[in-house]
């Protein structure tokens, strides 16, 4: 390939090769000069990832949504490469005046522009902009200008205009409602002003928002998705410390854990639940709530395993939450099956099995598999949110643990609401967990207060 290419044509000639046996990749670069071998690292729409690469169609803001390290900030600088150059280092681009928009200056500066992923690193040195640190500014060769703008500061962008602009991190800050509405005042310039957005999730109104524009679009990617440019030990140690849990969801998987209005469990909530080390437990129990049908399309079937520290009276019991054994689309054999092999893991006392749907069905099939199990039935007379308030409440009271690796037993507890589950088909998993504290916790203290009964 002759080294006189052009820029488009030269990432042309490298999406075509991606594909090619060694051999040809191996003549395509014998073949490029000096100047055009130079210029590959720098030919992002060869390199990137599907998801750093923006989508298709009419959009004003895209939000690339990702886990730590999933290449959101080289995305965003690269995209912003996109909008202000033009094929050659003098040539105008789409876009003339940038907004870059971060938490602090301090992040602005040492990520999105100085970063090992910044817009300094990522640009080949005939078309680097300047840094003007008394100005807060970038300047590129062809003209085009970037200025610095912060979270902290939202009547900054009163007034400045812009064709184009780059947030980070917006799901973070403090001030993100006022700070993005001024941003939006102040994209006007161009026939088509649009916003990169990246950011890892969190549960706030105002990426919640965005989200839902007709006008906005997303990527998304986790952790994983990088990892041939993250450190080995860093994903070794993460997915050993967070995996299968709510904050790992949300920072490696890059996954929005929103709670339902009223939520009887709150994120924060069970932020602080969480602990390495199960405690020394006095009993345990495994609660099955079983699916009525099997099939993919059928409700899971609940089992969840707990056990109780019981260390004075009832009311001063602590339960600890050890996991989730949930199961899909088994039958009753199976599921009878997994909660039996729950109970041997973990050694529990005690089976609850909920029989409200299966009646004599349940005791039957758990029987067939273990006829000797210590199986204890029982029928809701209650709705799911009666029952699973005085649940809710040992946790507001700091009576309740859970082990890590609860992460979906956890996205339902926070869409029961008040009011009824605001979820996806039934909250199979949260009412195993209502039932095993009720038998571990709930019971005990509603007998220790009948007249006459001072020990358990």
């Amino acid at each position: 390939m002759p080294s006189t290419l052009t820029l488009p044509e030269l990432r042309y000639g490298a999406r075509l090769v991606a594909s090619a046996p060694v051999e040809a990749q191996e003549q395509f670069l014998s073949e490029l000069g000096e100047g055009a071998l130079g210029a590959l690292p720098f030919l992002f729409e060869f390199w990137a990832m599907e998801h750093q690469l923006p989508p298709e169609g009419d959009w004003r803001s895209w939000v690339i949504m990702g886990g730590r390290g999933a290449g959101k900030t080289r995305a965003g600088a690269e995209w912003v490469r996109s909008m202000v150059e033009g094929p050659m280092p003098l040539d105008k681009g789409k876009a003339k005046r940038v907004a870059l928009v971060g938490e602090t200056i301090e992040q602005v500066r040492e990520v999105m522009i100085f970063g090992e992923s910044g817009l300094l690193v990522c640009t080949p040195s005939d078309r680097r902009p300047k840094f003007h640190a008394t100005r807060k500014m970038l300047e590129w060769p062809n003209g085009a200008v970037a200025t610095i703008h912060t979270a902290h500061d939202p009547e900054g962008l009163r007034g400045p205009q812009f064709d184009c602009a780059w947030v980070d991190e917006l799901a973070k800050w403090k001030r993100g409602q006022e700070t993005w509405d001024m941003l939006q005042f102040a994209l006007r310039l161009g026939d088509d002003p649009r916003v990169c957005v990246t950011t890892t999730p969190r549960n706030v109104d105002v990426l919640k928002d965005l989200l839902a524009q007709s006008s906005t679009v997303v990527t998304h990617a986790p952790t994983e998705a990088n990892a041939a440019n993250l450190a080995g030990s860093f994903l070794e140690e993460v997915r050993r410390r967070y995996a299968g849990t709510r904050l790992g969801r949300q920072e490696l998987e890059g996954i929005l854990l929103s709670d339902a209005e009223g939520a009887l469990w709150t994120t924060a909530m069970l932020d602080g639940v969480r602990r390495k080390r199960k405690p020394k437990l006095d009993r345990v129990v495994v609660a099955l709530d079983p699916a009525v049908s099997a099939g993919r399309s059928s409700d899971a079937c609940g089992i969840v395993v707990a056990g109780v520290s019981m260390d004075g009276p009832p009311q001063d019991w602590r339960a600890h939450v050890i996991a989730d054994c949930t199961v899909q689309g088994a039958s009753p054999t199976q599921w009878a099956k997994a909660a039996i092999d729950a109970m041997d893991t973990y050694n529990a006392d005690r089976l609850v099995a909920e029989v409200n749907q299966g009646g004599q069905l349940v005791s039957e099939v758990i029987r067939q598999v273990d006829p000797l199990v210590s199986l204890k039935t029982v029928h809701a007379s209650k709705g799911k949110v009666a029952r699973a308030e005085p649940v809710a409440a040992l946790y507001e009271q700091d009576r309740v643990t859970h082990a890590l690796g609860l992460g979906d037993l956890e996205d339902q507890m926070t869409r029961m609401t008040r009011v009824g589950y605001e979820g996806e088909g039934s909250p199979d998993r949260v009412d195993a967990l209502v039932w095993a504290l009720h038998e571990l916790m709930i019971e005990p203290a509603n007998a220790y207060r009948r007249p006459g009964v001072r020990s358990l």
